[in-house]
């Protein structure tokens, strides 16, 4: 399947329900400077700018996970990689909030062109020994793409009350 073929239902729902929550975490950064993009306005340390560039560090781990099995995602036992994870939740200094939305619509256009092109979603791979993993599981890139879907839409509701907090803006309402 190439990308200019039909895509089959299933395949366009993903993308239709992939494309609706990344609007919905990206909303919450509009007309926001990076300043407040880092700016913590719950009990969390969660902000919009840092909220943005998990999901693009988490989304661009799924979609190797999915070409290379296990060897695509950090491993548990690797303090870098753990570092990187914690880092991902963090809009640095030296980061823009453009550049966070930039490299999140670069990962997503990735991720889509992966799900019109991958040959089979029922490839599988098992999961990295985590101690949030089951012992012995395995995920097929259908369950992946659902697991992205849920966590995007997890933190576009995280970004949404940070914004509200930080300002009183809405995404609904």
């Amino acid at each position: 399947m190439t990308s200019t073929d039909t895509l089959t239902t299933e395949r366009a729902d993903l993308l239709e329900t992939l494309a609706k929550h990344r609007f919905f975490l990206r909303f919450p950064a509009r007309d926001l400077s990076d300043e407040q993009a880092r700016q913590c306005t719950t009990a969390s340390e969660l902000t919009i700018g840092g909220l943005i560039k998990h999901v693009t560090f988490c989304e661009r781990g799924w979609a190797r996970f999915i070409v290379a099995g296990p060897s695509g995602l950090p491993s548990a036992e690797d303090p870098e990689a753990l570092a990187a994870h914690a880092d991902s939740f963090r809009l640095r200094a030296d980061e823009t909030l453009a550049g966070a939305l930039a490299a999140y619509d670069e990962v997503a256009a990735a991720t889509d062109e992966l799900v019109r092109t991958l040959p089979d979603l029922d490839v599988s791979h098992p999961l990295p020994p985590a101690p949030w993993f089951a012992p012995g599981a395995r995920w097929s890139a259908r369950r992946v793409l659902l697991h992205v879907i849920a966590e995007t839409a997890q933190h576009a509701g995280h970004a949404d009350i940070v914004r509200e907090a930080l300002d009183g803006a809405r995404s609904m309402g």
